[in-house]
């Protein structure tokens, strides 16, 4: 689903949002980030929330911010001098979120996928 068009974009953050990135690729980049965190119906039409992080995430994609190369596998890092060590790894699958990504993570909240209960009653 295409949540935001460059025109959203453009009515949000202004005409020069995307830089010198391509603002058509940064929309779809949004698009299918927005795709890939909302987990619940979205009322149309879409709602100004949903739009404004579209476009957050948007301007982080025109700067190259979104989808970049990342490295994959552990890195490990390992100190030792006399008695003293220091050790450090960290994992592929951390995350690391740009401003715009955390804001439009905030900005989604009520659309995005949580722990549901439900509470039952034995009669």
């Amino acid at each position: 689903m295409n949540y935001i068009t460059v025109a959203d974009v453009d009515a949000i953050l202004g005409a020069n949002w995307a830089g010198n990135g391509e603002p058509a690729r940064a929309v779809m980049m949004a698009n299918t980030w927005l795709n890939q965190k909302i987990k619940r119906t979205v009322p149309v039409p879409t709602p100004d929330a949903v739009k404004q992080a579209g476009a957050e995430v948007a301007k982080d994609a025109a700067a190259g911010l979104i989808y970049r190369a990342k490295e994959t596998g552990v890195t490990s890092k390992s100190v030792k001098a006399d008695t003293v060590s220091s050790s450090k790894t960290f994992s592929a699958s951390a995350t690391t979120y740009t401003a715009g990504e955390t804001f439009a993570l905030a900005l989604l909240k009520p659309w995005l996928g949580g722990a549901s209960v439900m509470m039952l009653k034995r009669i």
